[in-house]
């Protein structure tokens, strides 16, 4: 069928196309997109900050309708409303564990624009292969997606607003209620205030955290952290010592947990700098680049743990629909993240989350 997509063919350069999508093949649905969230991995993998291989279609965070489903489908049926979010290969010993953001093939899945046999299900009107990225390819009008990674919701609830629970939003919730698990009245610092951090703060808020402290160098992005629950904020801009501030707000004792979701690699010093002893600090940005730092100072001394995390550890089919239920009790108002574009306005929304005018830009189609 024919679809109209953004592709990327060479670096930087985003183009809206006529494309071919074949069938979806076994284990596999067809989705009529509604909206797509813009996240800075899709930045990222278009300006080459992260492995791809050109031409690919770009957008991860789809949400839309099952218009038709592959041989051996059982969970879905034309006509459910679905969240789509990762590619996970489903067989691998993480996979079977039941951590599929830890999936052996997780690289040629999320980046390569490739599907779970290896092949691609897209064309241009030359007979080129075009990648689908994170098994998606949602800035189009039309996908294909592994049943896996879509997850059913409630036909009555808006879907443009619970695009990025598939990616951003999982990502920082994941971070804080799965991995950091902190107990009430834990002290967490955030590290970034876009649609990761802030889902981090709303998710710190859930979870009971006394200390909610918002680092970032955008005021309207700490004006929002403080509404979604930060009891504190820094602008990083402005603040001479950062890890001064953080361990004054919290009586010299520095923070339990700690989160980077700013995409700048210098700040992991300023995080570890930050913590208490027998403190976890996770890392969730595509932060390029390396840093110095004392290895003992940081780690050895005060039993400091730093981890790397994809997809705020989550098993998506079990997690998404919890999300979900916290959305519609309020308690993660996600909808407040979201700047609504038409498709035709891609390059806005691109535009708008770089310079952080929009905290999470949602493509409609």
């Amino acid at each position: 069928m024919k679809i109209k997509a953004a592709t990327v063919r060479e670096p930087g350069k985003l183009a809206v196309e006529e494309l071919n999508l074949g069938e979806p093949g076994i284990g596999e649905v067809l989705v009529k997109l509604v909206a797509s969230g813009v996240c800075h991995t899709d930045a990222s993998v278009m300006n080459l900050k992260a492995p791809t291989e050109f031409p690919i279609v770009l957008g991860h965070e789809g949400v839309g309708i099952v218009e038709k489903i592959g041989e051996g489908v059982t969970t879905l049926k034309p006509g459910d409303h679905v969240i789509m979010s990762f590619p996970s290969c489903g067989h691998c010993a993480n996979c079977s564990d039941g951590h599929p953001y830890a999936c052996d093939q997780s690289v040629p899945l999320f980046f390569f624009g490739v599907y779970g046999d290896g092949s691609k299900r897209i064309t241009d009107n030359d007979g080129k292969a075009i990648g689908s990225l994170f098994g998606q390819g949602a800035f189009a009008d039309h996908c294909i997606v592994a049943e896996r990674t879509a997850v059913k919701v409630d036909p009555e609830l808006d879907l443009k607003p619970l695009c990025s629970l598939g990616c951003g939003v999982q990502t920082g919730a994941g971070a804080v209620l799965l991995r950091m698990q902190p107990k009430p009245g834990d002290t967490i610092a955030i590290f970034g205030c876009g649609a990761v951090g802030i889902s981090a703060i709303m998710a710190a808020k859930l979870a009971g955290c006394g200390t909610i402290i918002a680092i970032d160098v955008v005021p309207s992005r700490l004006e929002l952290a403080v509404e979604c629950g930060a009891t504190h904020v820094i602008n990083g801009r402005e603040c001479e010592d950062v890890t001064a501030e953080i361990r004054r707000i919290t009586n010299g004792r520095g923070v339990k947990f700690a989160l980077e979701a700013a995409g700048v690699a210098a700040l992991i010093t300023t995080m570890l700098e930050s913590m208490e002893n027998n403190g976890l600090a996770i890392m969730v940005s595509m932060a390029g680049g390396s840093v110095n730092m004392d290895v003992t100072r940081l780690f050895v001394g005060p039993c400091v743990t730093f981890a790397g995390l994809v997809e705020g550890g989550a098993n998506p089919r079990t997690f998404i629909p919890k999300l979900v239920e916290y959305y519609k009790k309020g308690q993660l108002p996600v909808d407040k993240l979201c700047t609504y574009y038409s498709f035709d306005d891609i390059d806005k929304a691109f535009e708008d989350s770089h310079n952080g005018t929009a905290i999470k830009p949602v493509v409609v189609f």
